[in-house]
């Protein structure tokens, strides 16, 4: 395979002439990311016992991107360098790995765009399809196939593709394709109204499982009971939506509804110490369906959102059999604040592709000047009515003069534990976050910016402090010092009050970033957009690079 790429990259290089007059110069752009870990053992905070701590002290992460452009002819390249990596296997695994992460060939022929080789996209929100990369995450879930969109009329668009699923370097078996028309529809604004329009469109995504997958549950389902009635089954599953942006004014309004036919999937096994699913963590026979909607307004100061879902049974996945992040074929948007505070963002609700009933809503509003507020509350159920997640934020902001910005704020959370991290009987944390933020400028180069907040709970790892002092000193030096003391500490996870001081420098000169730090994490759920994975503690030092050109 990389013989191929390699030699596909070669013909690119050299395939454009301009009108007989010799090689068209292209455009060469691209990026590199490097993460670096040196690893330095903790006990204390259960910073040990992993490969990376006992024997191998260092791992690495590094994506080099090169992408080629000339006469609408676009390809790209990625190199992924894994170096005793625990990226894939937060919980102890040490992946080392090098090879061709990522490469495509794209033209576009009059009203015809063409692209084959790793392909990220989606359909509408992504509910029913969404391939993307969320490196954080350790999520790389492009397809491997061909897309092709045309054209049919101005603004209107029809997209078909097909292929597989990437897996790190391989692919899972599933093969995956889909459809959809894509269009925008405005009224011409002659009388200085506010102008109408809408932005429709309809997708369709199949999925087949390959015979190695069926075989396997196969040999889980002679065991069932005849009265589970889930022995015959499909090995095509088909996803639709149908969705709509409507934009007047200052008002923006989006809805989309997606059906899923009846495949295998495993019953969750979250619900399991309620009582709610006898079959927890069985595989189930459903159909699957997906209601969102989002609506917002801003004017005169005033910003308004409003999200509302509701999910049942729509995992839908290459294999069945596959937990966590993995095989994810859709993406289904998140419900709560995406919170930037440390202690505020500590505790995330992730998506429950089985079932929730959800919303969210947003209020900002700035009196003047100098002051404006943010309000927030996220609401989470399941279908049974269990409550899973509930937050209420409030913040002020006050801006006495352009050297000076005060931000204060309370959190207020309820988390259920046992659903979003598995740990079995685990009760609901309850926590209440005060924070503070204060910005001074010295003049046009230097700053401070200190943060300071606490978090108040009797569940989990207890109650939290944290601190925060950054400098920074335009164009290229910040530095940042924080800490993170577990003061009200629970002893049955931690047998004294814990620190997790960090220091880190950052170096931007321009496109280059460079930064490099002494750190100590606390073991936690990370989340962005509502896909979670679990992150482990952390001692040691850290080093990155990332550069674009």
């Amino acid at each position: 395979m990389q013989k191929v790429v390699y030699t596909l990259f070669v013909m690119v290089l050299f395939w454009s002439k301009s009108d007989g007059q010799g090689i068209t110069a292209g455009k060469i752009s691209g990026s590199l990311q490097t993460n670096l870990n040196f690893f330095m053992k903790d006990e204390s905070i259960n910073a040990a016992n992993t490969p990376q701590y006992e024997t191998q002290l260092y791992g690495a992460d590094s994506w080099l991107n090169v992408n080629y452009n000339v006469k609408g002819f676009d390809a790209g390249i990625r190199l992924d360098v894994f170096n005793n990596s625990y990226l894939f296997n937060p919980n102890g695994g040490s992946y080392t790995a090098v090879g061709i992460g990522n490469w495509y060939v794209s033209k576009q022929i009059d009203k015809l765009n063409i692209k084959g080789g790793y392909i990220y996209d989606q359909i509408g929100s992504g509910i029913i399809y969404r391939a993307y990369e969320e490196r954080p995450l350790a999520i790389d879930n492009a397809l491997f196939g061909v897309r092709a969109v045309y054209e049919i009329a101005p603004d209107w668009k029809i997209k078909g593709f097909t292929g597989q699923q990437k897996f790190q370097f391989d692919r899972y078996g599933a093969i995956i394709k889909g459809a959809s028309i894509e269009g925008y529809l405005s009224t011409n604004d002659t009388t200085g109204r506010a102008s109408l329009s809408i932005s429709p469109g309809v997708g369709i995504v199949a999925r087949t499982l390959e015979n190695s997958t069926t075989d396997a549950i196969n040999n889980v389902l002679k065991y069932y009971e005849p009265k589970d009635s889930i022995h015959s089954y499909k090995t095509n599953t088909y996803a639709m939506t149908l969705y709509n942006t409507l934009n007047y004014g200052p008002i923006s309004w989006y809805v989309e509804g997606a059906y899923k036919t009846a495949e295998i999937m495993r019953s969750p096994t979250a619900f399991q110490h309620i009582g709610q699913d006898s079959s927890a963590g069985k595989f189930i026979k459903d159909a699957g369906t997906v209601f969102y909607s989002s609506f917002s307004y801003a004017d005169h100061g005033l910003g308004i959102s409003v999200e509302g879902k509701r999910t049942e049974n729509f995992s839908f996945r290459t294999d069945p059999n596959l937990l966590l992040n993995r095989g994810l074929v859709n993406y289904i948007p998140a419900m709560s604040k995406v919170n930037t505070y440390r202690l505020t963002s500590r505790y995330n609700p992730a998506t429950q592709f089985m079932g929730e009933v959800a919303f969210q809503f947003d209020v900002q509003y700035k009196f003047n000047k100098k002051v404006s507020a943010l309000v927030n509350y996220s609401h989470i159920n399941s279908l049974e009515d269990v409550k899973l997640y509930r937050e209420i934020y409030g913040e002020v902001t006050y801006k006495p003069n352009k050297n000076n910005n005060f931000i204060i704020g309370l959190q207020r959370q309820v988390y259920n534990q046992f659903v979003y991290e598995g740990k079995v009987n685990a009760p609901n944390v309850e926590t209440y976050v005060p924070f503070l933020e204060y910005l001074h400028k010295f003049n046009k180069k230097t700053a401070i910016r200190l943060e300071g907040s606490a978090m108040f709970t009797d569940q989990d790892y207890g109650s939290w402090v944290y601190g925060l002092a950054e400098f920074t000193i335009a164009p290229h030096w910040s530095f940042v010092v924080s800490d993170m003391y577990n003061y009200g500490f629970n002893s049955e996870k931690t047998k004294k009050a814990n620190n997790y001081p960090s220091i880190v420098a950052f170096y931007n000169r321009g496109p280059n970033r460079f930064s490099v730090g002494y750190i100590k994490q606390v073991e936690g759920i990370v989340c962005t957009g509502g896909i979670c994975r679990y992150e482990p503690a952390f001692s040691g030092v850290r080093a990155t690079l990332s550069t674009s050109f």
